[in-house]
């Protein structure tokens, strides 16, 4: 079953936004007509192009936050030693308050990290009702489906063949409407190639044949042309592709081209994230949400490749634009970063940081000492302990020793002579007779 979207949707927040989004689409589409390129496939690249760049300064603050754990890590891991095992309410808020007071010393939040994700949330909501109904939003493809309407003859909703194409999508019932022009071009836009025969063929429908645009090219022909990418619609999932291959209504190179979409969107959200973890601190096995976060590098890729089967394809070629395109964001800053002096980044994210302060009359907060004297502090810290856990494991094995050589020292171990002397000898030892 394909996922109705019917025109546009509507909320305070995701509405003005996908707006804003299908301007921004629009505008790319008449700059890529001008040239002669009539296609959404290579406006939605474009199109992921202009809201990567958009959000990347919220990406250089994630990573600035994910820089500074590797100082904070160490100090973060202590306090979690230190109250490991301990589940009371006091020592779950005084774990919670040394937490927090190791964020504010470097100049940060423990919701610095979880921002940028939080604002990208709805702009990635708001992108996806966008490409998912091309129409609803770009209004110079808009066109193209209202000639196709106002081609259509009167009475054209109780025809027999557009009665079928409805039923074929699932867009039957009281609630749908096709008295509305934007109804039916929801329709018109999840129509296949053979779809669009049966329609163009149908004797109910002759005006559509003759259709053409102002440059005299057919209509139909040119809304295959710009839903068309690389052979495959993009208002189609990889799945529809793939079996309607296997009914005998496509071409291999064309489900072949369906399958690598989930694929290729796998592969390269798994790359990137690969290469975003090389630019972050190395993070303890024992702590906690680590396994966690290895185990949803593996899953997220996993899922991406799922959901692309039964996604338009068009999400699934923004998803791997979208991946290529942090691959390179990440490379580069990954570079950056490396040359960067963590301690002058951890000062000017202070003195940032007191400027609130101040605003809020709060005092301001000192950074104690260098990020590398902090890293070696707990270093030689975490070196102590393990010295102190060596020697007491050394001496317990000393003590085994010296009372196992000492009971067995003139009978054969395990003897029962040695079991007898054992006896004797631990009451001589003891004071007892």
């Amino acid at each position: 079953m394909n996922l109705i979207v019917l025109t546009k949707t509507g909320g305070s927040i995701l509405g003005p936004i996908a707006d804003v989004f299908g301007y921004v689409m629009n505008f790319l589409f008449l700059m890529t007509s001008k040239l002669g390129i009539l296609n959404i496939g290579l406006c939605i690249i474009l199109f992921t192009i202009v809201t990567r760049l958009l959000l990347f300064p919220l990406t250089i603050k994630q990573q600035k936050t994910s820089k500074l754990m590797s100082v904070m890590q160490p100090e973060l891991n202590a306090i979690q030693k230190k109250y490991k095992g301990k589940e009371d309410q006091q020592s779950m808020m005084m774990m919670q308050t040394e937490t927090k007071a190791v964020y504010e010393k470097y100049g940060t939040s423990m919701m610095g990290g979880c921002l940028p994700l939080l604002i990208q949330m709805p702009i990635l909501f708001a992108l996806y009702r966008v490409i998912y109904n091309i129409p609803a939003y770009v209004t110079s493809v808009k066109w193209y489906f209202e000639m196709v309407v106002d081609a259509l003859p009167a009475g054209f909703q109780s025809n027999a063949t557009f009665q079928a194409l409805a039923e074929a999508h699932n867009m039957v019932g009281d609630k749908i409407d096709f008295t509305q022009v934007t109804t039916v071009i929801d329709l018109l836009y999840k129509l296949t190639d053979k779809q669009w025969g049966e329609l163009t063929a149908s004797s109910a429908f002759p005006n559509l044949l003759e259709l053409t645009t102002q440059n005299g090219e057919n209509v139909v022909n040119s809304i295959h042309r710009l839903q068309n990418f690389c052979g495959v619609n993009i208002a189609y999932t990889p799945m529809t592709i793939i079996m309607d291959f296997f009914n005998g209504q496509g071409s291999i190179l064309v489900a072949l081209a369906a399958l690598s979409i989930p694929i290729l969107a796998g592969l390269t959200q798994w790359f990137s994230s690969k290469i975003m973890m090389a630019g972050q601190p190395s993070q303890d096995p024992d702590a906690p949400g680590a396994g966690m976060m290895k185990q949803m590098n593996v899953m997220m890729p996993l899922m991406s490749v799922f959901f692309c089967f039964t996604f338009a394809s068009g999400i699934g070629i923004y998803w791997i634009a979208q991946s290529v395109i942090m691959i390179v964001q990440q490379f580069m800053l990954n570079r950056y970063f490396d040359k960067v002096d963590i301690d002058v980044l951890i000062q000017k994210n202070i003195e940032k940081a007191n400027k609130k302060r101040a605003k809020r009359g709060l005092p301001p907060e000192k950074m104690n000492r260098s990020a590398s004297e902090t890293i070696r502090m707990m270093q030689e810290r975490e070196n102590k302990e393990e010295e102190k856990r060596m020697e007491k494991m050394a001496k317990t094995r000393a003590i085994v020793k010296d009372s196992t050589e000492y009971y067995n020292r003139d009978a054969k171990p395990g003897s029962l002579a040695s079991k007898a002397a054992m006896v004797q000898k631990y009451n001589e030892r003891n004071g007892k007779k």
